[in-house]
């Protein structure tokens, strides 16, 4: 009888923490434009990008990804989620921008149509 307690105690603890290691995490928001900085240089075509702070981010693997020319740049996050300014990637006035954060176990994204400066919800790409 004790023998069959002992084996039931430990199938209970197993099924337990199995369960506790699938258990679902909460989504990260997707970038929020009105955090996304650029500065153009339509002279020679190119782009840098920057995001303020945001702790979903924090060390996220950032892609910044130009459809419209099918280029971008990898980057990682601060410990406060913000982007300090990237180095250059090729982009003008108008491209369609996809900001992807990348954190240990989800992805978000958001497209925004490039703009010099601040960024907002109205420069959305169309779906």
């Amino acid at each position: 009888m004790t023998r069959w307690l002992q084996r039931l105690a430990f199938l209970a603890l197993l099924a337990l923490s199995i369960q506790a290691c699938v258990t679902p995490s909460v989504p990260i928001p997707p970038p929020s434009p009105e955090k996304v900085f650029f500065a153009l240089d339509g002279d020679i075509g190119s782009a840098t990008f920057r995001y303020d702070p945001d702790p979903s981010f924090a060390r996220a693997i950032v892609y910044v990804f130009n459809r419209d020319v099918g280029q971008g740049i990898i980057t990682t996050a601060e410990i406060d989620g913000s982007v300090s300014q990237t180095e250059p990637f090729p982009a003008l006035e108008g491209d369609e921008i996809v900001i992807t954060f990348e954190t240990e176990y989800q992805l978000s994204s958001t497209c925004v149509t490039i703009r010099d400066g601040q960024s907002s919800s109205g420069f959305e790409c169309e779906q």
